[in-house]
């Protein structure tokens, strides 16, 4: 995409005028769960995530992996920068479903002029359409990323990147009901004390359920069927892969929060899910102290071949070209030719950058 070429944002990215719930008290409850889906078009970004991605953006050399964390900090972000790649003209072939896939779909100007179009909230600037909606929102969401994250290394999870999307937006039902209902969630979930719980409440006092409500939206908003089909189902008495995961996580999250949780749900669960005990009391122990796995995730291919990263591994540990090359049994001089090959292949100009760079993008 040219630098000076105009990008479509999509309408998720852009404000729009919202009728306020109480004139719409008359209205059925198909139109008032579509006035409330026009409504999340508008949903606000976390102004100071959108203002990181501003200024990481702006810059001349952009980390791939920096673009990614800010924009999964945030859900309005997510949701714009994935409906915006996979609308981008030109590109054929499966759907995006992960922010690492449509960060490189995307130019930094593209980016850029998505993200200035963006409307914001600010915690001590409370809006008079969702008031704390949206910090409470992204704070839940944030939680169940991490117990997601935690959840996927500890099991090999090969979709992880996919996984962590459908984390973010799990509960984005939940924001439908807010707007479409204004005694929600108190006057419906009333008692309930655990999400198992809520969810018959809403089942039985809607006659739907925020799960399902947020797979609708999710295909309105053109995501990939695998992102809607997890958002739909993790509630599902029929639970596998992304859905499983999700739900449990969602479990975890609602647990580091205080919140009551069946112990018995959650094993049962977590069985489901292909996640054994031992792993589920790792997560238990990790995630309260973590808001991830603890490491940088690896988004772009490291151009390094194994033995170049071994060298420059021992180099970031310390070691000097003798003692790395008595390690990895090679000659001194080879050390020193492959020190060479990593500053080129990176672009640094001596070892300290080269650690430095290496290490921020996840290859050490």
């Amino acid at each position: 995409m040219a630098a000076n070429e105009t990008v479509a944002v999509p309408r998720t990215a852009t404000e729009s005028p919202v009728q306020p719930l109480e004139e719409r008290q008359g209205e059925g409850h198909g139109r008032r769960l579509t006035a409330a889906f026009e409504a999340l078009e508008g949903f606000p970004a976390l102004a100071e995530a959108r203002n990181r991605l501003l200024a990481l953006v702006g810059n001349h050399r952009i980390p791939l992996a920096d673009v990614v964390e800010t924009v999964e900090a945030d859900i309005a972000l997510v949701v714009a920068v994935l409906r915006f790649a996979n609308e981008a003209p030109g590109r054929g072939g499966a759907r995006i479903e992960n922010i690492p896939d449509a960060v490189r779909v995307l130019s930094p100007e593209a980016v850029h002029q998505l993200a200035e179009r963006m409307r914001t909230f600010d915690y001590f600037e409370r809006s008079a359409v969702w008031e704390g909606a949206p910090d409470r929102f992204r704070l839940h969401a944030l939680a169940t990323r991490a117990a997601a994250e935690l959840l996927a290394v500890e099991i090999g999870y090969p979709d992880r990147d996919r996984l962590i999307v459908s984390a973010l937006l799990h509960d984005i039902g939940k924001l439908v009901l807010m707007h479409a209902y204004s005694g929600y969630p108190a006057a419906v979930h009333r008692d309930a004390r655990t999400p198992e719980e809520r969810v018959q409440r809403e089942r039985r006092e809607l006659g739907v359920d925020h799960a399902v409500v947020g797979g609708v939206l999710a295909r309105r908003w053109g995501l990939p069927k695998s992102l809607a089909n997890a958002i739909e189902r993790h509630h599902s008495d029929e639970l596998d892969g992304d859905a499983a995961l999700v739900r449990l996580a969602d479990m975890l999250a609602h647990y580091v929060h205080d919140d009551p949780v069946s112990p018995a749900d959650m094993l049962r669960v977590a069985r489901t899910a292909g996640v054994g005990s031992t792993e589920l009391r790792a997560v238990l122990y990790e995630l309260p102290q973590s808001s991830g796995t603890g490491r940088r995730r690896v988004v772009e291919a490291c151009p390094l071949s194994a033995r170049e990263r071994d060298v420059l591994r021992l180099l970031a540990e310390g070691k000097v070209y003798k003692q790395i090359a008595q390690d990895l049994t090679l000659s001194t001089s080879t050390v020193r030719t492959h020190l060479h090959n990593v500053y080129g292949k990176l672009g640094a100009v001596d070892r300290a950058q080269a650690v430095l760079i290496a290490t921020e993008r996840g290859w050490l």
